[in-house]
């Protein structure tokens, strides 16, 4: 979405980083959100004392906003790839961005309550108590979220087993078990880079019929 945003709003909310420079840390408290008006920021999360990269945003991109939704401390670390200018909101001045700007309030909006969605859904990941229906709950609202796909046919998600079980709340092991099982009764096929899920209408169906008998 194209903005025109004044010098003036870049120089109340302007902050520039060099290549390289931590914008912020994972596990750090946080009050602000970041609006990139130029160059590409690297999102990174520490697995296992390992540097995974998450994403890499550039022009256009917001990040950081979950501070503004949810009071918890960073969930990843932001770095600087390249020279980059930076629109830094604060909780506070809220009210002045959203008067201030309505193209780039109303784009915010848009991306919190997709956020806002993401967050109930993997609750109602969590709240299934069987790991298995965890497992087959993750390969279904991440084939549900590709419009692309055909979900009466046999559907590849491009998705690791680490991912996996980190929206489905369960150790690497365990998740790895569980998709074990499902690979070897020949209900997906696992690889290293994506998984193959056979009939994902079947997952949905004893999701499904699973949260029902909660509820009732």
């Amino acid at each position: 979405m194209a903005m025109a945003l004044d010098e003036k709003f870049f120089e109340k909310f302007g902050v520039e980083y060099a290549p390289k420079e931590i914008i912020f840390c994972e596990w750090e408290p946080g009050n602000e959100f970041y609006f990139i008006q130029s160059g590409n920021v690297r999102i990174v999360k520490l697995i296992q004392n390992r540097e995974k990269n998450l994403s890499v945003l550039t022009d256009g991109d917001v990040f950081g906003e979950m501070a503004i939704l949810e009071e918890q401390p960073r969930s990843a670390t932001a770095i600087a790839l390249d020279h980059v200018k930076l629109l830094k909101f604060h909780r506070d001045n809220f009210d002045t961005l959203m008067s201030g700007n309505p193209a780039l309030a109303y784009k915010l909006l848009v991306i919190f309550s997709k956020r806002i969605y993401d967050a109930k859904r993997r609750l109602m990941i969590l709240l299934l108590e069987e790991p298995q229906l965890k497992i087959m709950d993750v390969l279904v609202m991440l084939a549900e979220q590709d419009p692309h796909l055909d979900l009466q046919q046999e559907i590849t998600l491009q998705v690791t087993s680490q991912d996996v079980a980190r929206w489905a709340g369960l150790t690497e092991g365990d998740a790895q078990k569980e998709l074990t099982h499902l690979s070897r009764t020949d209900k997906i096929e696992l690889f290293g880079d994506k998984i193959v899920v056979k009939k994902i209408r079947e997952f949905q169906r004893l999701v499904a019929s699973r949260r029902k008998s909660m509820y009732q």
